[in-house]
């Protein structure tokens, strides 16, 4: 015990203690200390409570375990502990950042005679820990300082916290380590590191810079992505944004452009952008579409010109001209840019499959770009493997693609089958499926809820078909399925009601002829006109054979109307209009014999004036008797 207070007192004048410290109190109030006190205050001494200077008092306690020259229980020499006891209560300290890592006292003249860590080298995880503890508080400091500077540029609160989240830690640590190393100029040499941090902030120009983005439709994650990858050149953004809006992209799809073309895209200079817009220009691109198309895929401002070029040559070695690579840039941007080559040439390849020439997948990709956008794996093959299924030869699907490539785009299960399933459950057949698919692709793009659907009910309900036939008249008639019920099924049908056909023999006529309620009822109307005032044939002639719109007035009606006027003989309208004009001329000869024969009184057995061979019906009677079939 004597030992014990022999050091405490010879370190009393060293340590300078403030009169009011709890040292001076046990120093000066206290009694004697017998040696059941000293165990009893040795077994209390780590569970001091934490009040006023209670620290100092610890450090005092961790002295009085130690001997002068050895080392005490806790693996601190007694020299060290001394000099951070000395640090410690010093009246005047250098100020210090918090989180530093080394004290420095009031007699060191720089940071390089600062003391060194009290721990060994048994405690470099401790000390890794310090460090890391150190950084993590400095970059803190640094956000708070973004903070205080965007609100100073007059941005709210809960803006300022959103960008700050989506910056931490790649643009904070850029303003840390900028703070850390101008240092080192002489103007800075004295200052802090928060007056530091703020004057990189300011030389950054990162406040103006985010306000302008924001006035331009960027939002805060943009903006603090764009800001990272920037490595620290901000000015950057700003100059490759205005040339963006040069070449007229939206301010809103700059931030996408600036983030999608690439990290190289802040590092190239406004003649290499320039160049690229000029060779796009001069194959076909107008400089109108220039902001579409970088908006649409900006990582064609990422290529070299030998790649740019590779890619412009892919396309015209397929035959295309200027105008058609235009037009497929400006109608699908990603074809020319998105993909890799060897993604392009396996869809190419696949293509020619179907019979399809070189020329030919060039004219299909300037007419239908987005082909380039499918998957051959997920899109195509399970496609072509369900139209083989439905009856489909390579044949048909050629024509599939040819005449609507954009089925090749749909997703099979979501689009197609539903389709397929809702014919089957109307009653068209399976062969009826297949020619419908073959005869009119555009079927397929139809919705299913919002056009198929509501034609059939229309059918169903408006037009008088009968459930039994309505899976006739899709089948021979698909092409229903694309009119409009305002605009052409519904005037039609009041058309033909209003001549005074029923509803359901209305549904019967349709169910023959399907094409009946396609014609314009400009073309109807002076057709039936004829047919009732200048034939004056009845009306069930038109029911028995509505295709009779089909034909033309000008061309076959009327002149063959003629003929039989003058030859003095009558046909029914399906044996006068379905046949070649040569079978025509040959059935009148015919009659106007037997007309002969009967009033010369020849023959007393007269043949029917209608022929019974009814073979030689045009091409359009042919193809629907078929489909029917």
């Amino acid at each position: 015990m004597m030992s014990c207070q022999q050091n405490f007192a010879h370190h009393l004048p060293t340590l300078r203690f403030p009169v009011s410290t709890t040292v001076v109190f046990i120093r000066r109030h206290q009694p004697p200390i017998s040696a059941s006190s000293l165990h009893h205050s040795q077994e209390t001494s780590d569970k001091i409570l934490r009040t006023h200077n209670a620290k100092s008092t610890s450090l005092l306690f961790l002295i009085d375990k130690a001997s002068p020259k050895g080392e005490n229980q806790n693996g601190y020499e007694y020299d060290e502990i001394s000099k951070l006891l000395e640090l410690s209560m010093a009246r005047k300290r250098t100020p210090q950042f918090p989180g530093s890592i080394y004290v420095q006292s009031p007699a060191d003249v720089d940071v390089n005679s600062s003391l060194p860590a009290i721990f060994n080298g048994e405690n470099d995880d401790y000390d890794f820990e310090v460090i890391m503890r150190a950084v993590e508080i400095r970059r803190e400091v640094t956000l708070e300082i973004f903070k205080e500077a965007m609100r100073k540029g007059k941005f709210g609160i809960t803006y300022s916290t959103n960008l700050a989240s989506k910056l931490f830690p790649e643009f904070i640590d850029y303003v840390m380590i900028q703070a850390a190393s101008i240092k080192q100029l002489p103007e800075f040499a004295n200052s802090s590191f928060n007056v530091r941090a703020k004057a990189c902030l300011e030389s950054s120009n990162v406040v103006p810079l985010i306000r302008w983005l924001k006035h331009n439709g960027l939002s805060y994650p943009q903006i603090g992505k764009l800001i990272c990858s920037s490595r620290g050149n901000i000015e950057s953004i700003r100059s490759t944004a205005e040339w963006l809006k040069s070449i007229h992209v939206n301010g809103r799809f700059i931030g996408v452009a600036l983030l999608r073309a690439g990290k190289n895209i802040l590092e190239r200079n406004t003649e290499e952008l320039d160049e690229i817009v000029w060779y796009l220009e001069k194959n076909g691109v107008r400089r109108e579409w220039m902001g579409y198309v970088v908006s649409r895929c900006p990582e064609l401002l990422s290529f070299s010109m030998e790649e740019l070029k590779n890619r412009t040559n892919f396309y015209f070695d397929m035959g295309m001209n200027e105008k058609d690579f235009g037009t497929m840039v400006f109608d699908f941007p990603k074809v020319l840019g998105f993909y890799s080559f060897e993604e392009m040439n396996q869809k190419v390849a696949y293509l020619k499959e179907f019979g399809l020439g070189n020329e030919d997948v060039g004219r299909l990709l300037a007419f239908r770009p987005q082909l380039m956008g499918c998957s051959i794996e997920e899109r195509w093959k399970p496609l072509v493997k369900y139209l083989y299924y439905l009856g489909i030869s390579r044949d048909g699907m050629r024509r599939i693609l040819t005449v609507k490539p954009m089925v090749f785009c749909f997703d099979l299960e979501s689009n197609i089958v539903q389709k397929v399933q809702f014919f089957r459950d109307i009653g068209v057949q399976q062969k009826g499926i297949a020619s419908m698919l073959v005869k009119f692709p555009s079927l397929l793009t139809y919705s299913l809820y919002k056009k198929i659907r509501p034609v059939v009910i229309f059918l169903l309900t408006k037009a008088g078909v009968s459930q039994t036939d309505i899976g006739k008249v899709i089948g021979l008639g698909p092409e229903l399925l694309g009119c409009s019920i305002s605009k052409k099924l519904e005037p039609n049908v009041k058309y033909f009601l209003s001549l005074g056909i029923d509803l359901k023999t209305l549904g019967e006529m349709i169910a023959d002829f399907p094409m009946l309620l396609r014609y314009n009822i400009d073309i109807l109307r002076p057709k039936y006109r004829y047919l009732r005032r200048t034939m004056v044939r009845p009306l069930n002639d038109l029911i028995e054979f509505p295709r009779f719109f089909s034909y033309s007035l000008e061309e076959r009606i009327i002149p063959r109307h003629k003929i039989l006027v003058e030859n003095r003989v009558n046909f029914k309208l399906r044996y006068m209009l379905s046949c070649t004009d040569e079978n025509f001329h040959q059935r009148v000869e015919a009659a106007v014999q037997r007309r002969q024969m009967f009033e010369s009184g020849i023959s007393n057995n007269i043949e029917s004036d209608s022929p019974t061979d009814d073979s030689s019906e045009d091409e359009t009677e042919d193809e629907f008797s078929t489909l029917a079939d």
